[in-house]
């Protein structure tokens, strides 16, 4: 053990190392705030003016994070988009966006440029740990080169680990310090830093044998969802044909006690993993010759369901004498999950443009998205419409894709002529259509 990492460890056993978190959205923030709740002096790190104005006024921007919870870590976590003062830090942990270009292949553009932005402050006696979802081998071949130009030595005087994020925004049952984590070291010696950093706020860690094993099992994660999503997406545009409800099929499936986990299908996949990661492991694999079917294939069912619902729309209206174009739609649901405000790579917003190009009136409610954000997906003036019997009542149809809490589906029921249900949440009857 060196010196560097002896003194490393008793820095943080003794919670007096300072963490840096780059990237405070659904993934930094809150392991921001779970190390200022265990003792911790954490500074956050984002290039959004927003964000950090929100913070020092102590106003959270993401709706399962309470402003009470940014109160009680003040006089322990700090924002700033001021990069210098990463020099101060012991450990750095990066939480930044990892798209995909037009092409389908990986953006790293958000790593490459807060490492470049970080490079100048990095220095030995530090932590350097990437938790943005990518494929097996960035941490070594795009992050630990320009470190060690540095003359930084990886596992003597400056450590490296790779720890991906496995946040469930909304999710009650799982928060990040109850949610096994996995790490991966460059060395030895920087795994065993890493661990013993996590350990103070996650109550399981997972070490695997390299950064490469971790990165891949992220992947596998995400990859494992989306082709099982894609799988009964499939089976429910063969059950629909067969005049069978899926929902159904999928529940009785679910009794089964052993070799079966249960998967629901939608109007399509969205989030920031799903859609995205599964691709960053296509690319990967053609560098070593090999083409990953199963994945591309599920990619291209989930990413064909928005088109498979509006042509259900169309359908609907066409049978009670409608054309869709002129027609008045609501939708109901625009984040990509239920109970959460978080829009990216939503599914609803591929049906609001088709339904748009398709010459349709289109309005939507949302109890968490009162007004549409700009997305990769385009910019909408659009605001979140009253949910009421005469709204409701106002529609040729009414187009259900996210399932939150907040609605109240009776009233849905009640007073709608049509609904197009995408969720199963409706039971069969004259005026729900399953889609």
């Amino acid at each position: 053990m060196s010196n560097f990492e002896e003194k490393f460890i008793k820095k943080i056993s003794d919670r007096k190392a300072v963490v840096a978190v780059v990237g405070l959205g659904y993934v930094g923030l809150p392991l921001a705030l779970s190390f200022a709740e265990v003792g911790f002096q954490v500074l956050g790190l984002d290039v959004d003016e927003d964000k950090v104005k929100k913070i020092a006024k102590r106003e959270s921007y993401i709706g399962h994070i309470s402003n009470d919870r940014l109160k009680g870590a003040a006089g322990l976590f700090s924002a700033s988009s001021d990069f210098n003062l990463a020099e101060e830090a012991d450990a750095i942990i990066i939480c930044v966006p990892t798209p995909l270009t037009k092409n389908r292949e990986p953006d790293l553009s958000f790593v490459v440029g807060t490492l470049n932005a970080l490079l100048n402050y990095l220095k030995k006696g530090q932590l350097l740990s990437l938790e943005s979802t990518t494929y097996p081998g960035t941490t070594e071949e795009v992050l630990r080169p320009p470190i060690e130009a540095k003359g930084l030595t990886i596992g003597e005087d400056f450590f490296l680990v790779y720890s991906p994020e496995r946040e469930d925004p909304a999710n009650p049952d799982f928060q990040t310090q109850t949610i096994p984590k996995v790490i991966g070291g460059s060395t030895e010696s920087s795994a065993r830093v890493g661990l013993a950093l996590y350990e103070q706020v996650v109550s399981k860690m997972v070490l695997v044998s390299s950064t490469m094993a971790a990165e891949l099992t992220k992947l596998l994660e995400n990859i494992y969802r989306a082709v099982n999503i894609g799988l009964v997406n499939e089976l429910k545009l063969l059950a629909d044909s067969m005049n069978l409800d899926i929902h159904e099929v999928i529940r009785a499936a679910a009794t089964k006690p052993f070799g079966y986990t249960p998967f629901y299908p939608g109007p399509g996949i969205g989030g920031h993993c799903i859609p995205i990661d599964p691709f960053y492991l296509t690319w990967k694999a053609r560098a070593y010759g090999l083409n990953t079917r199963f994945i591309e294939l599920a990619g291209e069912i989930n990413a064909s369901m928005p088109s498979h619902v509006v042509g259900k729309i169309a359908s609907a209206l066409n049978d009670r004498a409608k054309p869709l174009k002129g027609a008045k739609i609501l939708l109901l649901g625009m984040a990509y999950k239920k109970n959460v405000e978080d829009m990216r790579e939503s599914p609803s917003l591929e049906v609001l443009k088709l339904l748009m190009e398709s010459g349709s009136l289109v309005d939507y409610n949302d109890p968490h998205v009162p007004v549409l954000p700009r997305t990769r997906r385009g910019a909408y003036e659009l605001k979140s419409i009253a949910l009421t019997p005469e709204t409701l009542s106002s529609y040729d149809a009414v187009v259900f894709l996210t399932d939150h809490r907040a609605f109240d589906k009776a009233l849905i029921l009640k007073n709608s002529s049509l609904i197009i249900d995408t969720r199963g949440a409706f039971p069969q009857g004259p005026a729900v259509v399953k889609a």
